[in-house]
């Protein structure tokens, strides 16, 4: 089960959200998302748990919960539609 976690720290990075979840069960991925140009986080990340419950403890343990001086806004993350879902593939539209 992947969650969405937003709300982070900037100086929040993927050890330490991994760290901040890890006690509701075995994390398969932790990630802060960043700026593909400048590498600072973008304020949110993703974590993924093997077990759905263990996710679900989390969102319900985590989410309105402060970390690095923050408060997180903890989910379940959604598919979200790519640009390219628009009927184009991408780039100019001439």
């Amino acid at each position: 089960m992947k969650i969405f976690v937003g709300g982070l720290s900037w100086g929040t990075d993927s050890d330490g959200l991994k760290n901040a979840f890890e006690e509701f069960g075995t994390i398969s991925e932790a990630i802060v998302i960043t700026d593909k140009f400048t590498g600072r986080s973008r304020g949110f990340g993703f974590v993924t748990f093997e077990n759905a419950e263990d996710g679900r403890t989390a969102i319900e343990k985590m989410n309105e919960s402060e970390l690095d001086g923050r408060r997180l806004n903890v989910n379940e993350a959604r598919e979200r539609k790519g640009r390219n879902d628009r009927g184009f593939r991408g780039g100019r539209r001439d």
